[in-house]
């Protein structure tokens, strides 16, 4: 009997080694001092030779002449550079781990009304695809639900925590896919007489959802609260009807566009950004007159239409910057989100600028977001969320040394970092004697 225990405790012990090791690095929290850095502040300009003092989670001290705290420890940043962690405004990270595989999906339920089911309860922190996105300074990205007309609610996420709640960022947001007038793709082999109908009933259903979420505002209002039934689709809509939450507009083509522009005014939605907007260098002047901002992307992308000129993707976010709309940048991706960087640098190219492309990634989703006090830029009192680069982040040749989130210094690892050191200095397995 005493021989099986040993046995069966011998076993155990040797799983814990095992899990132990197979688990990733931990992060570190304490005092640092980032030393001898460029520091782009986004909002402040830049610092040259500068210190950064990160203590209990935030930025403390910022500048070139910074008494180091005792026992803090110190980082020398000469030769690099010190950047906000970026922010992605569109994503399916933490929702889906492989788009091609069902069961890995999480990010569209069944239903065309369902603005009460949140993305933040489905965000898997210990997805593969976390750690590949930080490693790349991506930082806090937008969960956004798929689907329905009103699929859900979106949240903002930093990419470190062992559970969602840790992982919130501070902002929510209802999300709006706006019915689409246009063909599907190719394949859509609808008549025109066909579409419109598809369009207008999906809009009906928009409105009637919207009336519906206005009498209950009215309601709750003249009860307190303690005459209404629990009804929680219109629960999920009465922050936006109130303007105490954000309604996050999907659409893409120019007619679309100004009919969403028009449904806004006469709906009279106070918190109100349009997103994806691939169409919106042809309608720019109509959405920086409405004062609504945009989160456009992908950029890295193929025209929306077979006559456009080739890059009108690219310089889709200049056009509209150009026209006075406020942009930010996102992926609408999953699994290549670590590749918002190189989005704002076409973007850049080609109209935008590099210092308007950079605050695209930064300070002005968090504004959108309404975290511009937490997030987005180098700033004393700000959330110690950024990273250390040997370079500027939007070129490929850059290599990112540290990242920082919420004071946390997050280990470089990642399945990709694994699968390098694997392979770089590989054994085949084949002894001398065989070869």
């Amino acid at each position: 009997m005493r021989k099986n225990i040993r046995i069966i405790l011998g076993f155990a012990l040797s799983l814990l080694v095992l899990v132990a090791q197979a688990q990733n690095p931990k992060g570190k929290y304490g005092t640092f001092a980032l030393t001898n850095a460029t520091i782009q502040t986004v909002t402040k300009g830049i610092i040259q030779n500068g210190t950064v003092i990160i203590s209990n989670g935030k930025i403390t001290a910022v500048g070139t002449n910074v008494t180091i705290p005792q026992g803090a420890e110190q980082i020398d940043c000469k030769g690099q550079w010190i950047f906000p962690g970026m922010i992605d405004g569109g994503t399916r990270l933490g929702t889906v781990e492989v788009s091609s595989v069902a069961r890995t999906v999480d990010n569209n339920e069944v239903g065309d009304i369902i603005p009460q089911m949140k993305a933040l309860t489905a965000v898997n922190p210990n997805s593969a695809l976390i750690p590949v996105t930080r490693v790349s300074g991506v930082t806090t990205v937008l969960s956004a639900p798929e689907g329905g007309l009103l699929p859900g609610t979106a949240a903002l996420i930093n990419l470190h925590g062992y559970t969602p709640d840790q992982m919130y960022a501070g902002f929510e947001g209802i999300v709006m896919n706006f019915p689409s007038t246009g063909r599907r793709g190719f394949f859509d082999r609808r008549t025109e007489e066909d579409i419109k109908k598809a369009a207008d009933k999906a809009m009906q259903k928009i409105n009637d959802a919207w009336e519906k979420a206005i009498q209950y505002h009215k309601l709750d209002s003249a009860t307190k609260g303690k005459g209404v039934s629990y009804y929680p689709e219109m629960q999920a809509l009465m922050p936006v009807v109130r303007g105490e939450q954000l309604l996050m507009i999907e659409v893409d083509a120019s007619k679309d566009i100004q009919a969403a522009l028009k449904w806004v005014k006469e709906k009279k939605v106070k918190r109100v950004v349009l997103c994806g907007v691939q169409d919106g260098w042809r309608v720019a002047d109509e959405i920086a007159k409405a004062g609504i901002p945009v989160i456009t992307g992908p950029v890295q992308a193929v025209p929306s239409r077979e006559y456009d000129r080739y890059d009108r993707a690219y310089a889709n976010a200049g056009l509209m910057k150009k026209a006075g709309v406020t942009v930010a940048i996102r992926t609408a991706n999953a699994e290549n989100v670590r590749n918002l960087p190189y989005h704002a640098a076409y973007a850049a190219a080609y109209g935008l600028g590099k210092e308007e492309a950079l605050r695209s990634i930064t300070i002005v989703p968090a504004e959108i977001f309404g975290v511009a006090d937490k997030l987005g830029s180098i700033e004393v009192g700000k959330s110690a969320t950024l990273f250390v680069s040997d370079g500027d982040p939007m070129e490929t040749k850059t290599n990112i040394k540290q990242v920082f989130i919420d004071g946390w210094q997050i280990p470089m690892v990642s399945r990709h970092t694994q699968f390098y050191d694997e392979f770089l200095k590989r054994d085949p397995g084949v002894s001398k004697t065989q070869k």
